[in-house]
């Protein structure tokens, strides 16, 4: 009877190691794969693939509420077999919950559009709280259960050494996070070997040199202006382009009666306009209140005189690679503006600068970085990240 019940024990045990082993390796994975999507200098470095991580990542984040679905049959008896052992029943309360809470806001992130910005921000947030201290703790949890459940009854039994220890687990998160921290600047250290002098001095380069910086108005401070709440987020598809005076200009044509070519000094020269606007990610993220200016580009379009066979306005980025459109239609919308100032200052390198496309009525995706081009077309043109399977027509869901 007792090997009996000894035998159920350990097949118990062995059940609760497997559920520890698999959601062990799914959260291993949602780790690598999420700090693969987090890093700046590996979304640089990985270009296109890092599409398929992100849907990679999905698919896991899916997959890993199964080991939680499986024990739950097993949760009653597992809870009272930790009769008098408080701590653990409340450690296992804690991973259910940090478990439960990346998967919820980890769906919602992913079905951003049918939530809308004001529940994708508050999902981010929670996700990120729990990717930093829910996720090493998860991971910890199951590592470290996986030798004490192999076998209940040595466990049991004095002087038990542990499958995974804590040193052994710490060695493995600091080695991990090195190795994907310094690996990126590894890479392109040694890519840039044989680059020559003048690129390696050109990345060294902080922000755009291009004279003279346009002066903000006084509508882009306060109370106007010069308020944005939240902090953008990096992405590019390409190393960040780089500009100076003697490299930068702007140009509109195709089906135009008047193609126009700006140099710097000219375009800083036109006169500009100020808004206020809400800038929203497809990602989840938002930041709000940001004050731009710059000039409208249904004014820009004026000055080019656009024929009547175009409908589709081709943006163009300066980084040689990404591309977008509008219709011409939504071109005309009085809020898309062609920024030179953020908040009272020069647009940043990584946040798009010297010059970005701002419409606030679409996710940022919209909102070429770096533009430096803009051609009318008559057929549609679907760009960079409608190709990787994003929406045409990117509207905030309100």
């Amino acid at each position: 009877m007792a090997n009996g019940r000894q035998e159920k024990d350990n097949g118990f045990a062995k059940r609760l190691a497997i559920l520890h082993y698999w959601n062990a390796l799914l959260v291993a994975l949602l780790v690598f794969s999420g700090l693969l999507l987090f890093s700046s200098s590996w979304k640089e470095l990985l270009g296109e693939a890092k599409i398929w991580i992100k849907w990679l990542h999905i698919m896991i984040g899916l997959v890993s509420i199964l080991p939680v679905l499986a024990y739950s049959g097993s949760a009653a008896r597992h809870w009272q077999l930790l009769k008098g052992k408080p701590w653990q029943r409340l450690h296992i309360i804690v991973v259910l919950l940090l478990v439960m809470g990346l998967f919820i806001s980890g769906v919602l992130l992913w079905q951003f559009q049918a939530m809308g910005p004001g529940v994708s921000n508050a999902a981010l947030l929670v996700h990120d709280v729990f990717v930093w201290i829910g996720l090493p703790l998860i991971l910890y949890h199951s590592l470290t259960k996986l030798g004490r459940l192999k076998d209940l009854r040595r466990h049991q039994s004095q002087g038990y050494g542990r499958f995974y220890t804590r040193k052994d687990f710490l060695r493995t998160i600091i080695g991990a996070g090195l190795a994907i921290s310094v690996a990126p600047a590894l890479i392109k250290w040694i890519s840039d070997l044989g680059s020559g002098p003048e690129f390696q001095a050109v990345n060294k380069e902080a922000a755009n040199q291009l004279l003279p910086a346009p002066q903000p108005s006084a509508n882009s401070a306060p109370p106007v202006g010069g308020g944005a709440s939240g902090s953008f987020r990096s992405y590019s598809v390409t190393r960040l382009p780089y500009f100076t005076n003697d490299n930068w200009s702007f140009t509109i044509n195709g089906l135009v009666e008047k193609p126009i070519t700006w140099n710097w000094e000219e375009f800083v020269a036109l006169k500009r306009s100020v808004q206020v606007s809400n800038f929203h990610c497809v990602t989840g993220w938002s930041v709000y209140n940001n004050t731009w200016e710059g000039i409208p580009l249904k004014e820009l379009l004026e000055k080019a005189e656009v024929k009547a066979e175009a409908r589709v306005v081709k943006l163009y980025s300066g980084d040689g690679v990404y591309t977008d459109s509008l219709t011409l239609q939504q071109a005309d919308m009085d809020d898309i503006i062609v920024a030179v100032l953020h908040d009272g200052q020069p647009i940043p390198k990584d946040l798009g600068g010297p010059v970005r496309l701002i419409v606030p009525q679409m996710y940022a995706y919209k909102s070429v970085k770096w533009l430096n081009r803009i051609e009318l077309i008559a057929d549609d043109h679907i760009g960079y990240w409608g190709q990787r399977g994003y929406e045409q027509d990117a509207w905030v869901q309100r």
